[in-house]
């Protein structure tokens, strides 16, 4: 009788509709007479479905370590006198199924990172793949073809050389291993015992894994676990000779000062841009800046003090306020009577006095060295720490330099003239023509007699006063 009522009934239950409901809208709308039990009956067979065939795993030695967190017997929490589960990780290798436990209080990023060293180590190597859940610890979002790691996951994985393949989202018989080994030792090694301390319950699972799990002779392959172990060893992968470095890492924004503030000081990030993001490691001795796709820029030594800048100097705008060694620095460039008044100014001023060493120093644009620090040298003797005492000095001493050779080229090309009249032919060297450094040194040497002359006239003008 339900069969005329297939097509509807198949509508239902597409619904989600149960047995009752449909029978009851059969009799209302369809004119339906027969039984309730016929209807639900024939919903049954229609539910019923060919079981779901799985595939049998096979996995090479070495290839796969499957990891996952499930309850440790209860353990009296420190400082109380309560009982609590801790967490209890699990890592299997896939091909022997030789598997590592540990219970721990809390999980973080770190934690997680650290009992995957641990399984490492205690297996005297790494497999080629990890295999785990969509957890926080490891994976950071989630997602079919490319999930994203966390970074410290990440990191110590790429250190011991091992790939992460999460399992998809809601398929745990991807890692059926692991999940049976979890129920394995809450039932067999765990049940109806309770702890003191949670290196108590450690202490018992190593005894208990080495001493009754690894002997075992697994169901499906015949054989004991710990031979299997023995033979997938060799196929692990060496350890590093050095652990992992951990870090907490976090986003930044690249301040005006090309710098990123972390733990209250300031770290120099240059290439990257301002107002940009960018990823900072923080380790325990160092400091890393990479951008957004992990690329390193930057490593930095942490700075012991709160508040300290790590911005080398060649990095920093120009800051007149704050150059005092370089002003001192072309002061002495120019000679030593100028860098002598600088000092002095400096020393007289502070950092108010900057901005006549600055225009001191800037003379040289205008001026050969000489000139200035001769005109500092007359200003030091007359006691007037003065930048335009100083300017007007060295535009004379320019002025009588410039005069002088003047004159002296004057003296020259009278020379060369009448000797060129004498011979009544041009040439191009000659006893009595001077050489083109010769011209050189001509300036020089106008400049510092002109220098002298001024600074004999100052003195008899003292002498006068006096």
């Amino acid at each position: 009788m339900c069969e005329v009522h297939r097509v509807f009934i198949e509508a239902q239950l597409r619904l989600r509709r149960n047995a009752t409901a449909i029978f009851q809208d059969l009799v209302d709308a369809h004119g339906y007479s027969g039984a309730y039990n016929s209807v639900k009956r024939f919903v049954r067979a229609l539910r019923k479905k060919t079981p779901e065939q799985f595939d049998r795993l096979s996995f090479l030695p070495g290839e796969e370590m499957q990891v996952d967190y499930g309850e440790g017997a209860p353990t009296l929490v420190p400082g109380t006198d309560r009982y609590k589960k801790p967490r209890l990780f699990v890592a299997t290798l896939r091909h022997s199924r030789r598997s590592f436990r540990r219970v721990v209080w809390k999980s973080s990023q770190q934690v997680w990172a650290q009992l995957h060293e641990q399984a490492f180590r205690y297996f005297g190597g790494c497999p080629q793949y990890v295999v785990l859940d969509n957890l926080k610890e490891g994976v950071q979002r989630p997602d079919l073809y490319e999930p994203e790691l966390n970074p410290v996951y990440a990191a110590m994985l790429e250190h011991y050389g091992v790939v992460a393949d999460p399992a998809r989202v809601r398929d745990p018989n991807r890692k059926g291993t692991v999940e049976h080994a979890i129920g394995h030792t809450q039932a067999t090694a765990l049940k109806g015992r309770r702890f003191e301390s949670i290196e108590a319950q450690n202490e018992h699972l190593e005894h208990w894994e080495t001493s009754w799990a690894a002997k075992r002779i697994h169901g499906s392959e015949r054989q004991q676990v710990q031979a299997m172990f023995e033979a997938e060893r060799a196929h692990l992968k060496p350890l590093p000779l050095l652990g992992m470095q951990y870090f907490t890492q976090g986003v930044r924004t690249v301040c005006d000062d090309s710098c990123v503030r972390v733990d209250h000081s300031s770290y120099a990030a240059r290439p990257a841009a301002i107002g940009s993001k960018v990823l900072v490691r923080i380790f325990e001795r160092r400091i890393e800046i990479r951008d957004v796709q992990g690329a390193l820029l930057r490593t930095h030594a942490k700075a012991e003090r709160p508040g300290s800048v790590v911005l080398p100097a060649d990095e920093r705008v120009f800051n007149p306020s704050r150059e005092t060694r370089l002003i001192l620095g072309q002061a002495k460039e120019i000679g030593e009577h100028a860098s002598r008044l600088c000092e002095l100014m400096f020393a007289a001023e502070g950092r108010v006095g900057q901005r006549k060493l600055w225009g001191i120093v800037g003379l040289t644009k205008r001026y050969p060295a000489v000139c200035i620090d001769g005109a500092c040298a007359q200003a030091l003797a007359q006691g007037v720490y003065s930048y335009k005492q100083v300017k007007a000095l060295a535009e004379r001493l320019f002025a009588d330099a410039m005069a002088a050779m003047d004159e002296a080229s004057n003296m020259a090309c009278a020379v060369h003239a009448d000797t060129m009249a004498l011979e009544g032919t041009l040439v191009q060297q000659h006893e009595l023509i001077r050489q083109t450094d010769e011209y050189a040194d001509l300036f020089t040497h106008a400049a510092l007699v002109a220098s002298a002359v001024v600074a004999k006239a100052m003195d008899e003008k003292a002498g006068g006063q006096a």
